[in-house]
């Protein structure tokens, strides 16, 4: 079992006109495991970095976190049916929309194992994985590839947010599934891969990283192995197939416009060059 905690620091080149160097500090949390007792310290710890879990409401809250576990979603939106990219912005609000390369995005249906671990899609796929909080399975379609965009949670404003983390289950490659963080200029601030499982199939794997400047997270993109789910695609020594459980996340916020020390040196100057007086000094 491998479990580290490690932080590291970046410098990330702000977009703007004057930029300016911002520190952006992840601390990690990963590991790979057998089961869900394996690895559950392990994402309570990241939950813990992240504070109290917030209900599922619109609007942002000052603190906390919220997360996605799956099994509330309603059958007409879980398997065989699609499940809405903004789902749990619009219909349950927790401030997250996702899009992909692909053609939509699917959670597994309630039922025996076979349904809770997408054997709708391929009969042989029960014996890959696993659920960690019983009982559902997210994936995207047509793509191994999930962007996850941050909004003040049932709005349509662009958020941000502090950490972002994921339960994978059947990571079997040390270098195929992975997690990338961007700011809200697309810059990448940090990228790790995901720790492979300790058994051969239906192992569990997280990946969890904050960032002690606050919400400097506006997306993240999530690579599931090295191939899509398909009917006629199964798992071999060179195919890594690899599906989602947990999402746990800072609370998102709106994001608002930061002034720059250039921008306030620019307006400084324009009143200077309308005449406004400078007061008098004093001793």
């Amino acid at each position: 079992m491998v479990n580290r905690v490690t932080a590291k620091l970046l410098l990330v080149l702000g977009a703007s006109m004057f930029p300016c160097i911002t520190h952006a500090v992840p601390l990690v949390r990963t590991i790979g495991g057998s089961d869900p007792a394996s690895i559950q310290t392990t994402v309570d710890q990241f939950r813990a970095d992240l504070g109290d879990l917030n209900p599922n409401v619109a609007g942002s809250f000052a603190g906390g976190r919220r997360e996605i576990n799956w099994d509330g979603v309603p059958d007409a939106f879980a398997a065989p049916n699609n499940l809405l990219p903004d789902f749990f912005n619009v219909n349950s609000p927790r401030g997250v929309v996702f899009t992909t390369p692909g053609t939509g995005f699917q959670v597994s249906a309630n039922g025996g194992v076979a349904a809770i671990e997408f054997g709708t899609i391929n009969a042989n796929y029960p014996t890959l994985f696993t659920p960690f909080s019983p009982q559902r399975l997210f994936t995207s379609l047509d793509s191994n590839i999930v962007d996850v965009l941050f909004f003040e949670p049932g709005s349509t404003t662009p958020g941000s947010t502090n950490g972002f983390g994921a339960v994978f289950t059947d990571v079997d490659l040390a270098s195929t599934t992975g997690i990338e963080y961007f700011d809200a200029s697309n810059n990448l601030l940090f990228s790790d891969f995901v720790e492979p499982g300790t058994v051969g199939n239906e192992s569990l794997s997280f990946l969890g990283v904050s960032f002690t400047e606050g919400p400097v997270l506006s997306r993240v993109r999530i690579t599931n192995g090295n191939s899509p789910l398909g009917a006629g695609v199964d798992e071999g020594a060179d195919t890594d197939l690899v599906v989602m459980d947990d999402f746990i996340y800072g609370e998102p916020i709106a994001v608002r416009p930061v002034s720059e020390p250039w921008t306030l040196l620019l307006v400084g100057l324009g009143l200077l060059a309308m005449g406004i007086p400078k007061r008098p000094r004093t001793l």
